[in-house]
């Protein structure tokens, strides 16, 4: 008897991977219609006060747990690199704090009498698989019928009470270190109409598959102060969060950051997510786009970035140590992108 092929992943959903996110403005109306502060203990050291990547809470004077969770549709048609993507974007916002992931707890949402049974298990090993490359174990879950399939993780990681890193405390002088290159949204798009080569294919699995695993490293590093991960609101987004948490003004140098190969083109020809339009209209009012830029930075600048790279202020006299760092754990683009002043909590993007 023949056997009903399993549709493509990214035709079972409406958006694929951090392009899922609720627009920045809608999010913002959400939680200052929901009273979202409510209790706050002592103990507990970032909550959302700030929009940062992950929540923490002291234990002990040495110890204090870094809890976060994270979970999209598809961006890739493959079940195993899905689960693998999924899962290295939830530990990020770990890492983005400074810590080291200790455990995870899996989110499974599946339909399941649409996607066979093998699919489903070839996603679940995939988010197994990078949880063991980072040394952790899933620990449990909880799984439920859902129409459009969903996978990420709960993820939780302990760190030192002074290696804290928030996004809120670049400042002023600053220089910004970005970890990774931009365009994986512009990839997807391409990938969603099937116009991404082979090879673009592969350097975005490349890059979204590839464990922030430098968060720690830095961390330890005096001279960093702050640190976020550049994810679905784009490098605008993650950086106009640090400039608000700080009260400085973020400045990109455009020419300095890196992109993934051929994104320019891709772009310039339409592959541009729904997110980044969203994006824009939630944060544009708080960016400055300088005359001179390409003709597509607005888009790139907003694309959303699925497990996108660590962004780093740190004092000028650390850069050099920083860079090394982000070599030592295969992150060969990383690359300065701008610095920090004093001036109106805003981003600015230079030609």
């Amino acid at each position: 008897m023949a056997t009903t092929p399993s549709p493509r992943l990214t035709s079972l959903s409406h958006g694929g991977g951090c392009g899922c996110k609720i627009a920045p403005g809608v999010l913002s109306d959400i939680l200052r219609s929901s009273g979202a502060a409510g209790f706050v203990p002592p103990e507990l050291l970032v909550g959302i006060e700030t929009s940062d990547d992950a929540a923490v809470y002291r234990l002990n004077d040495e110890q204090a747990l870094v809890a976060t969770t994270d979970f999209f549709m598809p961006i890739v048609d493959d079940p195993y690199e899905f689960g693998r993507i999924a899962a290295t974007n939830a530990l990020s916002d770990v890492y983005a704090m400074g810590g080291k992931p200790v455990m995870a707890l899996a989110l499974v949402a599946m339909p399941v009498n649409v996607l066979p049974l093998d699919v489903i298990g070839a996603i679940v090993r995939g988010g197994q698989d990078v949880c063991r490359a980072a040394g952790i174990p899933i620990a449990g879950g909880h799984t439920i019928d859902s129409v459009e399939p969903i996978y990420g993780l709960v993820a939780m990681g302990l760190v030192h009470p002074d290696r804290v890193r928030r996004n809120a405390d670049a400042r002023p002088g600053d220089v910004l270190v970005l970890g990774k290159p931009l365009g994986v949204g512009v990839y997807s798009a391409a990938l969603k109409k099937e116009q991404l080569d082979e090879a673009g294919y592969r350097q975005m699995i490349d890059s979204t598959t590839r464990l922030n695993t430098p968060g720690p490293l830095l961390a330890a590093l005096p001279g960093v102060h702050a640190i976020t991960d550049v994810t679905g609101f784009g490098l605008a987004g993650h950086g106009l969060e640090m400039a608000r948490g700080a009260g400085v003004t973020v400045h990109i140098d455009w020419a300095r950051v890196p992109l993934l190969p051929g994104v320019e083109q891709l772009a310039a020809q339409g592959f541009v997510t729904g997110a980044s339009g969203r994006n824009w209209a939630g944060y544009g009012a708080g960016v400055v786009l300088a005359p001179g830029l390409p003709a597509m930075a607005q888009s790139l600048v907003t694309d959303p970035q699925t497990s996108g790279g660590l962004l780093v202020a740190c004092a000028p006299d650390s850069v050099e140590e920083v860079l090394a760092v982000f070599q030592r754990e295969g992150f060969a683009q990383a690359a300065v992108v701008g610095h920090v002043q004093q001036g109106p909590a805003r981003l600015e993007v230079s030609a």
